[in-house]
């Protein structure tokens, strides 16, 4: 929204500096955005799972009040749409059949940050302790709070970009239909790609495979847009039960099961 409000008011802008200003702040928006939910984990301990989710829902407010207000086009027929972003600030297509556009770049630039980040520096090492274990981080004197902060507000940084690179991409304007699941998406994919950013980047492959084939379903095969999201949920659902068998050992009781051998031969006997 902070990026699509300020390529609104610089429609007129030809300047190469105009796409660069709107990538910047869509990426400082949402590591402010993220920001809240960093405050409300370190100052009164709450989940960030579920305050970041119930934000969801009070950004999408914001955006239905954006399309329908101050930024509503006032020649669009009255659509909660706002108007086309200049040429100047919108990102350049790489196929012109196709929908795909130069943000890919960024985000292959992202994963490759992220996972030197990860795998090669200190700072990425205290996340991934701080992540596994709280009581192991705090020991070795790891700062609890400076990592949740860090950790949230690339992490905001990074999802801001996503949304201003899809918006100034091949919509070129602020939709309400912006995102339409793509945060929720993005965990399945994340635990598909088991938390790594190469294997993040084949499973978001994956599912956009999936997405894909499931519009070509409903289109010649008539099938419905639930079949898809079954599939997805499928995949979460074996996936996080295979983890289960790896972490969980099942064992079978053998005393009990002796023991109901044994009622069962004395019932029998009777």
């Amino acid at each position: 929204m902070a990026g699509s409000a300020l390529a609104v008011n610089i429609i007129d802008m030809q300047s190469r500096w105009a796409l660069v200003l709107i990538l910047l702040t869509g990426t400082l928006a949402g590591a402010a955005w993220a920001g809240i939910t960093a405050w409300l984990r370190t100052r009164f301990n709450a989940n960030e799972i579920l305050t970041s989710i119930m934000l969801n829902y009070i950004a999408l407010n914001l955006l239905l009040y954006c399309v329908h207000g101050p930024l509503k086009d006032p020649e669009g027929f009255n659509f909660p749409q706002s108007a086309m972003f200049g040429d100047a600030s919108r990102l350049p297509l790489l196929m012109e059949d196709g929908r795909v556009h130069a943000g890919v770049y960024f985000a292959l630039l992202a994963l490759v940050a992220v996972w030197v980040l990860l795998q090669k520096s200190f700072v990425g090492f205290q996340i991934k302790v701080l992540g596994l274990d709280k009581r192991a981080a705090g020991f070795v004197g790891f700062r609890e709070k400076r990592l949740v902060w860090l950790a949230l507000l690339i992490s905001g940084g990074l999802a801001g970009l996503a949304g201003v690179c899809e918006v100034s991409g091949p919509i070129g304007q602020l939709v309400p239909q912006v995102s339409p699941g793509y945060g929720y998406a993005a965990i399945t994919v994340a635990f598909l790609g088991r938390l790594n950013p190469v294997g993040i980047l084949f499973s978001s492959l994956l599912m956009a495979l999936l997405y894909i084939g499931g519009e070509s379903a409903q289109m010649s095969l008539n099938l419905p847009q639930a079949i898809t999201q079954l599939f997805q949920g499928m995949m979460l659902f074996f996936l996080l039960a295979s983890d289960v068998l790896i972490l969980y050992r099942p064992r079978l009781n053998l005393r009990w099961t002796r023991r109901a051998q044994a009622t069962a031969v004395h019932a029998g006997a009777l």
